[in-house]
């Protein structure tokens, strides 16, 4: 018999006796292992969950029928019931237009109803857009579907013109040229500061 044909049938019989061996490790190496290591949750926080029905980290997102980009967050939240919205803990949103501008939403809480088309921001609500506006408020009424939000209470903004209060401000597309525009309304009195370069 010559050279390689010896090394052929040597190996016919040393290749399924390693993969034996292999195998067998591998079966005793799972065997030690600790099948009842607990997954790395507090009792307290599972009940918790358990209990509200808790979501981690929602996400929402949609575009709008001129091309606007929405995309809604949270820490966490609870489905709602027939009559009563999902609740949210620090709800944010983003909204992306289409000429490159943005608008930040920011809240302590807030619900969502999205067979309602509803959103609603809910304590220190901050707004800023790239422009440099930057309005708070105490709630802040949105739609999911497209740009419309309003506030029922007074808001104040700070921004490249000065500061501004207002009983009220909307946001909204629904005008003849299409934009989005920050409307402020009821009793606004504006601060004017003039810039560095008009002093």
């Amino acid at each position: 018999m010559d050279p390689y044909s010896r090394r052929v049938a040597f190996l016919k019989v040393m290749l399924p006796l390693a993969a034996l061996a292999i195998l067998a490790t591998l079966f005793l190496l799972s065997r030690s292992q600790d099948v009842s290591t607990k997954i790395p949750f507090a009792e307290t926080d599972l009940s918790t969950r358990m209990r509200d029905q808790q979501v981690t980290k929602p996400f929402f997102s949609g575009t709008t029928a001129k091309g606007e980009e929405i995309i809604v967050t949270a820490d966490s939240a609870r489905p709602g019931g027939a009559d009563t919205p999902g609740r949210a803990v620090n709800l944010t949103a983003r909204i992306k237009l289409t000429d490159g501008r943005q608008i930040n939403l920011k809240s302590d809480t807030g619900t969502l109803n999205p067979l309602k088309d509803a959103a609603t921001f809910i304590g220190n609500v901050r707004i800023d857009s790239t422009t440099g506006l930057v309005v708070l408020t105490d709630t802040l009424n949105a739609a999911l579907s497209g740009i419309e939000a309003d506030t029922p209470g007074t808001v104040t903004a700070k921004g490249p013109i000065g500061d501004l209060t207002a009983g009220k401000m909307q946001i909204t597309s629904k005008n003849e040229d299409g934009n989005v525009h920050m409307l402020f309304k009821n009793g606004v009195k504006l601060i004017y500061v003039p810039k560095q370069s008009e002093r």
